[in-house]
């Protein structure tokens, strides 16, 4: 609302991981946004290396002055090395863009293959998936399987119980959606999990394998 004087710090992490024909679209590119946007990018979800911790922030000189204030105070040191690999990434994909060799091409593609995967597996034995236009991760519904946690007593969200017995037992580890909710809120959550797709073809081979064993309640 053009009433409402707000800033908007944007981490669009899975822009270069789009399924099929979707675009995303930064709100900073939107009529009157640009000057009230800071776009903050991660190299762990654009070259799949979370664990380097490298980001990157783009926005108007305003919010980006007093960004870099705040980054001042709060890192001390910086990764150079890594910073560097990164820009080389960056500039590698420059030079091969709308090519078959893209790794921005592939990632895409091979992560939306990985979900369907997954998602067939999940149908096959009653679950319902929740397909995603993008990203590293789905959501299923775990609702047809009939399951029940009440006699585990663990005072726990049954999705928490969910992927801890689905771990335990079968060796299949997803992520408990509560964990995401404020308490208000847990309740939508439901009996919903969460599956990583990007995973190497033999893990998810191996899940899809472990999926099609799973069983509903009698």
């Amino acid at each position: 609302s053009s009433g409402i004087n707000a800033e908007w710090p944007l981490r669009p992490g899975y822009e270069r991981v789009v399924f099929g024909d979707n675009k995303h679209v930064r709100i900073g590119s939107l009529p009157g946004m640009w000057e009230r946007t800071i776009t903050i990018g991660s190299a762990g979800k654009t070259f799949s290396v979370t664990g380097w911790k490298i980001g990157w922030a783009i926005g108007p000189q305003h919010l980006i002055t007093q960004l870099q204030h705040v980054s001042s105070c709060t890192t001390f040191t910086a990764p150079t090395p890594l910073q560097e690999a990164v820009a080389g990434g960056f500039n590698h994909e420059r030079s091969i863009a709308h090519t078959e060799d893209a790794y921005f091409k592939w990632l895409p593609a091979k992560l939306e293959d990985n979900c369907r995967k997954l998602a067939e597996a999940f149908r096959s034995v009653g679950m319902i998936p929740v397909w995603p236009d993008g990203g590293y991760f789905m959501l299923v519904d775990t609702s047809p399987m009939g399951w029940d946690f009440t006699e585990v007593k663990s005072g726990r969200y049954y999705d928490v119980d969910c992927v801890k017995w689905l771990t335990r037992e079968f060796k299949l580890a997803t992520i408990p959606i509560s964990v995401f909710y404020g308490e208000a809120n847990r309740h939508l959550s439901a009996k919903y999990i969460r599956v990583c797709c990007a995973k190497s073809d033999e893990t998810i081979d191996k899940a899809c394998s472990i999926i099609s064993q799973l069983k509903k309640s009698k």
